[in-house]
């Protein structure tokens, strides 16, 4: 068990463990303008103990933003709100980087301030929910139907991650990761079957990584590329995003991440019920590709993440759930002191209750 909590270095920063808060969407965040709040910073820094922080998805954009109510990094406002967090994240002694995010299609007109939400392609996430909030009405309605970005707007979309990057830095973040998974904006260019481009964006697996590429050299002119980190979901199907082979595809964006020379990479693993098996021998060819540090999450128990540290394909840990409802995870994990359960009534929008009210053991 000593592995999960020996330190690591990202960044030119120490980790003091192994164990990391992995992006959790909770809707908190002071309207109108989607600022940062005094009870986030709360809610961050009673869980500092992580080796590392990842924010929850921060819309980059009006037109990057998919859900009410969740947190921008690109206004001045947004980022007065963020300095709050992560001052204090820094004060409790942890280390915070922001997960920037634009949805793309798994959006509606609702949360995109009238307009129509773009994607790679004018394909529709048929099936998926978004969750709105008009007229203090919240609800989940189906996610609205894209147009394809063009060209020109692509530039434009690759310039607003690294605004959105440079915001990051002036609010006090030691980093940032891009939302690459789960079927948002870059996984929308990145799997075969959301995206049907014509163009140098589309077709060959050369062609769909360019988007990830670009942006990923768009942030690293702000933060050292060891600072920038990727969150991938191979299996995933979530929000509609499917890629016909996705062991070659996603060994070979880890590969290009490994030449850009990205700090980490993070990947998530289908953790539903009945989900697909990340392979070993899948996992094994992640850990040949890339140099950097590899962060697995997706249901993992203290002994399951020891495995992973041990057998070599993992650096480190993310714990989600468990972190909603246990502020002090690290220490439970050290001590063997059982978890509490989250209440999934309160995850999303609300206020102090199931959210800063969980304890600490005694």
């Amino acid at each position: 068990m000593s592995l999960l909590f020996n330190s690591i270095s990202l960044a030119g920063k120490t980790l003091k463990n192994r164990i990391v808060m992995p992006p959790m969407t909770r809707s908190r965040s002071t309207q109108p303008g989607d600022v940062a709040n005094d009870l986030m910073a709360n809610y961050y820094a009673q869980r500092a103990g992580a080796g590392l922080i990842i924010s929850e998805g921060t819309q980059i954009s009006e037109l990057g933003k998919g859900y009410a109510r969740t947190p921008g990094i690109y206004t001045g406002a947004q980022v007065e709100g963020w300095k709050k967090v992560t001052n204090a994240v820094h004060k409790a002694g942890g280390v915070m980087f922001a997960q920037l995010w634009h949805v793309g299609r798994v959006s509606h007109e609702s949360n995109t301030g009238g307009r129509q939400p773009v994607s790679s392609s004018a394909l529709q996430a048929e099936g998926v929910k978004v969750f709105i909030d008009e007229n203090n009405s919240p609800g989940f309605v189906q996610s609205s139907v894209p147009r394809a970005l063009s060209k020109e707007e692509i530039k434009a979309v690759v310039e607003e991650y690294r605004h959105a990057a440079q915001c990051a830095k002036e609010a006090g973040f030691d980093g940032i990761e891009l939302h690459g998974a789960n079927g948002y904006l870059i996984n929308q260019f990145l799997d075969s079957q959301a995206n049907n481009r014509t163009d140098e964006y589309g077709g060959s697996l050369e062609n769909r990584l360019r988007f990830l590429k670009e942006v990923v050299s768009a942030v690293s002119t702000v933060f050292d590329s060891s600072a920038v980190g990727i969150r991938l979901a191979p299996l995933t199907t979530l929000n509609g995003a499917v890629d016909e082979n996705p062991e070659q595809t996603y060994v070979e964006a880890v590969r290009a991440l490994n030449e850009l020379e990205a700090g980490y990479v993070h990947i998530a693993e289908a953790d539903w019920d009945d989900a697909p098996e990340m392979a070993v021998r899948f996992k094994q060819a992640i850990r040949e590709a890339f140099d950097g540090i590899l962060i697995y999450a997706g249901k993992y128990t203290r002994d399951r993440a020891v495995q992973a540290l041990e057998e070599g394909w993992a650096d480190m840990i993310g714990f989600g759930r468990p972190f909603v409802s246990n502020p002090d995870l690290p220490a439970r994990l050290q001590q063997g002191i059982a978890l509490a359960e989250h209440d999934p009534d309160t995850l999303f929008g609300g206020a102090e209750k199931g959210y800063t009210d969980y304890s600490v053991a005694s």
